[in-house]
């Protein structure tokens, strides 16, 4: 008779999935001990029975009922039987390597050329549902480690993963050379794909990972346009890096201007004159340099604009005019205004008397203005022009 075992426990390694207990001959008093993150399920002819959660079991007939009544195992007492032990690790065993077996090809929707393609990456994995498990892959098998399972999976991801690409690179028209941007968008895309293939075999796809697109490097093809593409990025770069040296070149001559602005606006308050000031100086110097009235005559509106500077402008105009005048013949006038006698005895009358100084005989008032020479229409006793009292 085999020997019976009285304690089960998990004795495999950490990367495996399912393992199968060496022993299957075991009676009512067998302990049973479950792992967290563990269950265990006893196993009859194809048929996955009483499943255990973590903790210490005792194999007696109440805690096997399922198998109790497919081989009939009296109660009370101790009582042999016959069965297979599996142990599921339920932990989550990550960094599972996966890889396309062959190239992807389409045609680059860019430049319109042939190219293959292939992907790899990572996933972690989780047992999900221990009895789908068992029966639909394990079997005979006694071990089901990583590489049993991603090779159960193979056919799935390989196919998976090459349709997508290819659709989505076609759909999108995703360059070749800009491809790596869209590694996260393809890892949640193809893994939200993947999950229900994973779950029809009790196995839960917890990450799924494109981490690199295998391009064909050192294709004269392929090199051809990648060279296009980037001396075309190169270029837009090199312009757009011009651009921003003009602005800023641009902006730096601006602030200098205003710098100096203000430089120039602060001297002049501290040295108490303005703008228009400074231009009116400036005009009443050419205008001192300035030989003869025919050189006045140019500069007219330059010294009438003066006018209406302030005190210091206009002494200072008033003398530069001054100056340039002095010594110039002003052309007279002849007189309009004649000398007047008295009516009675002839004598010359003395400018503005009503009265002659000589015989003392009344004057008639003069028709003439003595200060404008307005010639006088009517009787009055004062120049309508000038306002000047009106002479006798």
């Amino acid at each position: 008779m085999a020997k019976i075992s009285d304690i089960i426990k998990y004795e495999g390694n950490n990367d495996i999935f399912i393992w199968k207990h060496p022993c299957e001959d075991f009676n009512t008093t067998t302990q049973l001990i479950v792992h967290e993150s563990q269950e265990a399920i006893l196993f009859l002819n194809g048929q996955a029975l009483d499943l255990f959660g973590p903790g210490r079991h005792t194999l007696e007939t109440q805690n096997i009922p399922l198998l109790r009544r497919v081989i009939n195992i009296p109660t009370g007492g101790e009582s042999a039987f016959h069965c297979e032990i599996y142990f599921i690790n339920k932990t989550e065993q990550m960094a599972i390597r996966w890889g396309t077996d062959s190239k992807v090809q389409y045609i680059e929707p860019t430049y319109k050329f042939p190219i293959s393609i292939g992907a790899s990456g990572e996933m972690s994995l989780s047992v999900d549902d221990s009895r789908k498990l068992l029966i639909k892959l394990v079997g005979t098998e006694r071990v089901l480690d990583r590489q049993q399972l991603t090779t159960y999976f193979r056919s799935i991801l390989m196919t998976k993963v090459k349709t997508y690409i290819a659709q989505i690179m076609h759909t999108n028209a995703i360059n070749i050379f800009e491809i790596d941007e869209q590694l996260e968008a393809f890892s949640i895309n193809i893994g939200n794909c993947l999950v229900p293939d994973f779950l029809d075999y009790g196995v839960q796809l917890k990450r799924f990972y494109v981490t690199t697109i295998v391009k064909p490097d050192g294709d004269p093809q392929y090199e051809k346009f990648k060279e296009l593409h980037f001396r075309q990025y190169a270029d837009i770069a090199e312009a757009q890096l011009q651009q921003r040296v003009d602005i800023i070149k641009q902006q730096t001559e601006a602030q200098k201007m205003v710098i100096e602005s203000q430089a120039i606006a602060q001297k002049r308050m501290q040295e108490g004159y303005t703008y228009q000031q400074e231009r009116s100086y400036d005009v009443a110097e050419k205008a001192a340099q300035n030989e003869g009235i025919g050189e006045f005559s140019n500069i007219g509106i330059g010294l009438g604009m003066m006018t209406g500077i302030g005190g210091a402008v206009g002494g200072m105009v008033g003398g530069t005019v001054a100056d340039a005048f002095a010594g110039i013949a002003t052309p007279t006038h002849p007189s309009t205004i004649a000398n007047k006698f008295c009516d009675q005895c002839g004598a010359e009358l003395t400018p503005g008397t009503a009265f002659c100084d000589e015989c003392g005989a009344p004057q008639t008032p003069s028709d003439i203005c003595s200060k404008c020479g307005f010639n006088f229409v009517k009787p009055g006793k004062f120049c309508p022009k000038c306002g000047a009292k009106r002479e006798v």
